[in-house]
Parts: C-alpha cells; structure tokens; sequence
C-alpha cells in the first residue's frame, strides 16, 4: 500500500503545491471543474480535526493525573472502582501457563481491571449509549479548552510560527519510543508480544476492511487527500528537490510506524503474560490501546508515575504534531478564499484564526459529555474511510486523466530539472486508482453498521446514528459535485448544454422534409436527374440538395462530391463557370 498508493500519492500532492505554490482550494485553479476535491479535503481535515483535540485532551488529563506518587489506575481503591474490579495481585497466577496455548475463553468477562474502570467510568463517565447524551464532563472540557488554545497559539502567525515548534514535536518523540522500548524489553513476556507482531495473519487479507485500514493509515499517516501536503508544501521553494521528499520522508514514516510497533507489543505480550490470556485479548483498538492497556503496563513498571508523565507527554506531543498541519491546512486554505484586505491585514487574520478555533472548540463540546466517546467513534469511523478514498480517486483522475500526466511530469521537470521514471507514472495512471477502485468497491459490498466495543460489550449503534454516519460521509462527495457542477455552469457549460438540448434544425414529421440527396459525384448524373425533370436545391447547413431549380444542359466537370455556397453571387459564378448549367442560381 505504500509503495503503489501511499508514495505516488504523496509525490503527486507536494509537486502540485510547490509548483503552483497554492492552497488546496486555490490550486485547482488548474482545472476549476475539480475545484470540489479542495473543499472535500478541508472538509475530511476539519471533520478529523475536530475529535482528534478531544483524544489530545484524554492525553493533558492523563498526563496531569500521573503527577502523584501512585498512579489513580494502579488498583481498585478509588471511589469510582466497582466491586468487579480486579487488580493486578488478583490475576490468576498459573507457573504452567504459556503463551502458546492461551485461549481466547482465558479471559475474564465480568471484571474489569483498574485501567479501563478509570478510563470508563471515571474520565468518560461513560453512558449506556448514543441515545443517552447524559452530562457535560467538565474535565474533559477544560482540557480540550486548554488543547484549542495551545493550537491557536502555536498557529497565531501560520507556518512561520508553526515550522519553530515542529522540530521539537517531531524529534522528542523519537528518544521516548526508544527509552520505552528498552523498558519493555526488559519486561515478562516481551519477547511473546514481538513474535505475535512478525507473525503474519494470511487469512485477514480476504478481509477489505484490512485493506481499506492499510489504505486510511497511509493517508493518514502521511497526511494524503486532506490538504495537509498541498497546502505545507505551497511554502516550499521551487526548486527544492521534492524527489527526494517523495522518497525519504514515506520511507521515514513508516519505519516509524513499525518501531512504534515494537514499543506497544513488547508491553502487549507482558500484558498477556501477566493476565494468562491470549495477545489478541489484551491489545484494543482506537483509544483503549493508549489509555486503557498501555496505562495498565505503566502502572507496573517501576518508578510508574515518571514513566507515565513521561509517555502521556510524548502521546500528547504526537497528537499537537498532527493537529497542527491538519488545522494549518484548514485555516489557510479558507483564508485564500478571503479578500485581499483581509489576507494582508495580520490582525485580521489572527482574528479569523482565533474565531475558526473558537467554532471548532463549540462543536467539540457535544463530545465532552457521558455519550462523547459514541461520536467521537462515529466520526472517525466515518470520515476515516469512504471520503478519503473517494477523494484520492477522484484526484487521481483529475490530475493523470485530465490535466495529464505529461503535464504533471513536465511541472516536475520545470521545477528540478527531472521528470518522472515509468513508476511514478505507471501508479499515477494506473495502479493506484484500481487499488483505490478495488479498497472502495470492496468496502462497500463487505459494509457493517458501526459498532463500539466497551469493557461489557460490543455496542450496537441505533439507526439514526447509522443514518447520521452515511451523512458524515456524504457531505465531503456532495461538495466535489455540487462545486464541480457549479464552475462548470459558471464557466459557460450551462450555456453550451442548454444549446446541446435544443432539437436540430431538421426535426420534425417527415412528410414535412422533402427527399434529401447527396450531390451527384459525376456529370453522367447530373445529366440523368436532367433527363428525368428531377430538381436540386442547395442548403446552407448540409452538402445535401434539397428542392431547386432544373438542371440543363450537360455537366461537363468531371467530379463534384458536394456542392455549397454562401451568397447568389457565389452561385450565379458557379453557373458560368460550368457552361450555363446552373443558369438560375440557387435557392436559400
């Protein structure tokens, strides 16, 4: 998925915003028909934008939280604990239990560990369902006000301000995965926990929603199809070598990736060691990974209150490190579409910024109450996977089909002196849209209604919250064609298709049209339509003759396919010209 959409992709995208050194709505200036896929992608940026600070403000919560001698998830002597939760000394403890045969039944289904009934119960408070909004968490909403601030702050000037903070977001992090990884390999059943993470699963390949994960966490993950790369890159200088970038920083990122991957496995396995159950038990998706397990591993480890403040930090960092290129890419973005005085005003703009933060802040507040973490699956869920596939294909399409991959490479070469080998081309134009085509089609036909795992369940979302999900997805695909529609009424297109509808001038009952004959190709015709009294007129809008004056005489010009004139006088010469055969002219 890297190597045949991700990369090309990602070339693809940082090309055409340093060459036109444009936003990703202004850009499509290169065809205004596609001009949609720019509001598409700000609208999938803000949307994600808007619950990712949420997941930043679990983050600052956790954070704080660890700054105490013995972490509030450590055991179950907490006033928001129930009498089913189980701490760390009362796991069951089996010296004959190995890895290699856990069982999935292994694992308790009516308790729930000091972890996940702090994450549940007290910082979600969770409700029993979408249906039931419950109460505003005024934690969660101090938090995610503190987060909207940070992003203002650090977006107050644009990229000039946002590239200073970026070079200690990126590298910091880097020191506490390595740190994190030493400290879990030194731990029980890391070694288990890495296997499981080589060991490959071959049957989930016949399972689209694993492709069409791969193809969102490399979108995501390299910020494709949703603004980020155009507008970042429409800063770069024309001639930097965005060959290179193409290659190093795809690369980069999904070595990352991968050693991220050992990190969270190596404390997966000794997870699974501790509780003598199956891996696969213990790891959880979405959240639950970040704040429900991994506090779990923390809270064991020693020294447990430092390793925590020092992860949440590094969680944290990671999330502003995203959030800032996804709300950049929004904010300038409609700042292009503003007026000049207001583009050239510093005041005004800071004032537009801190406006769009205030409205993003508002929104977010409905997942801050007890049913937050419905929505905030609801959106991710839907945003994260149909649009942004939808997105990809259709720019694709307008790029390598439309304005032409020959084009595109020429822009390339203009700009570092090198144009594209047959792999970029042959992924532009081909390989990546069937990939794109087949990821969609198949998520489509192997589609479920959403669904949350809790702690006590799997959760069945009700059918509004269904119908609301296939909204989410609708908006970003309505916008592509709405304004695609729009510039092309705009732009003449209403015009020539109101022409292209009127009825041909010909139309109408056929007893109302006379015989119509193509032009005679030799005079031996000529001669027999003057034998038989036959007459021919000339028309205008077609080489066919239609009712006219008689023939006379003989034609004597050797060949004649079609006969047209413009004007008597054109006519009368035309006449003359052939021995007096057409001695009347012509009839209009």
């Amino acid at each position: 998925m890297l190597v045949f959409v991700g990369m090309p992709f990602f070339f693809m995208e940082i090309a055409l915003g340093q060459y036109a050194s444009l936003g990703p709505i202004t850009v499509w200036k290169l065809s205004p028909v596609f001009q949609g896929l720019g509001l598409a992608s700000i609208c999938v940026s803000g949307l994600i934008g808007l619950y990712y600070n949420v997941i930043i403000s679990y983050g600052l919560i956790y954070m704080v939280a660890s700054m105490t001698k013995s972490l509030p998830w450590a055991n179950c002597n907490n006033t928001w604990n129930s009498d089913d939760c189980v701490g760390a000394t009362e796991w069951p403890a089996d010296s004959t239990w190995s890895i290699e045969d856990c069982n999935s039944s292994n694992q308790a289904t009516n308790t729930y560990t000091p972890a996940e009934e702090y994450f549940y119960k007290y910082v979600l408070n969770i409700s029993d369902g979408a249906d039931d909004a419950g109460d505003i968490q005024l934690m969660i909403i101090g938090a995610l006000a503190v987060a909207w601030l940070i992003v203002f702050l650090v977006l107050i000037k644009g990229v000039g301000s946002l590239g200073k903070v970026v070079y200690f977001v990126a590298i910091f992090p880097y020191f506490m995965l390595t740190a994190l990884l030493i400290q879990g390999m030194l731990l029980d059943g890391a070694i288990d926990g890495i296997k499981y993470y080589l060991t490959p699963q071959w049957d989930l390949l016949a399972d689209s929603k694993v492709w069409r994960d791969a193809a969102v966490q490399i979108f995501y993950s390299l910020s494709v199809c949703t603004g980020g790369l155009i507008a970042m890159s429409s800063f770069n200088k024309f001639e930097n070598n965005i060959r290179r970038d193409a290659i190093m920083i795809p690369i980069i990122n999904c070595a990352t990736s991968i050693y991220s991957g050992f990190v969270i496995f190596a404390v997966l396995g000794f997870m699974a060691n501790e509780k003598r159950v199956c891996i696969a038990d213990v790891a959880e998706q979405g959240p639950g990974l970040v704040f429900v397990v991994y506090p779990e591993a923390l809270a064991k480890m020693p020294v447990a209150p430092l390793w925590s403040i020092l992860f949440f930090f590094m969680v944290v960092l990671l999330g502003f490190g995203s959030q800032f290129s996804i709300i950049e890419a929004v904010l300038s973005a409609l700042i292009d579409v503003l007026p000049r005085d207001v583009q050239r005003s510093t005041g005004k703009t800071i004032l537009f910024r801190a406006i769009m933060c205030s409205c993003f802040f508002l929104v977010g507040i409905s997942m801050t109450t007890q049913a937050g973490i419905y929505i905030l699956t609801l959106l991710d869920q839907s945003v994260g996977g149909i649009p942004l596939l939808v997105v990809g294909l259709v720019e694709c399409f307008a790029l390598q089909w439309v304005y032409g991959t020959e084009r595109c490479a020429e822009d390339i070469f203009r700009m570092i002196g090198w144009k594209p080998s047959f792999y970029w081309r042959w992924c532009w134009k081909f390989v990546s849209p069937l990939v794109l085509t087949f990821v969609l089609v198949m998520s489509f036909i192997q589609y479920k209604p959403i669904t949350y795992t809790k702690p006590d369940g799997v959760y069945e979302y009700p059918g509004w919250a269904v119908a609301f999900e296939w909204i989410v997805i609708s908006i970003p695909i309505l916008l592509m064609i709405i304004a695609g529609f729009y510039n092309f009424c705009r732009m003449g297109g209403g015009k020539a298709l109101k022409e292209a509808s009127k009825p041909e001038w010909d139309w109408g009952p056929a007893s109302d049209r006379e015989p119509f004959y193509q032009a005679p190709e030799s005079s031996e015709s000529y001669a027999n339509l003057n034998e038989r009294g036959e007459n021919i007129a000339m028309s205008y809008k077609s080489p066919y003759i239609s009712s006219a004056d008689s023939l006379k005489g003989n034609m004597h010009t050797p060949h004649i396919n079609t006969i047209s004139a413009n004007t008597a006088t054109q006519a009368n010469k035309l006449s003359s010209n052939n021995n007096g055969v057409l001695n009347e002219g012509f009839q209009f």
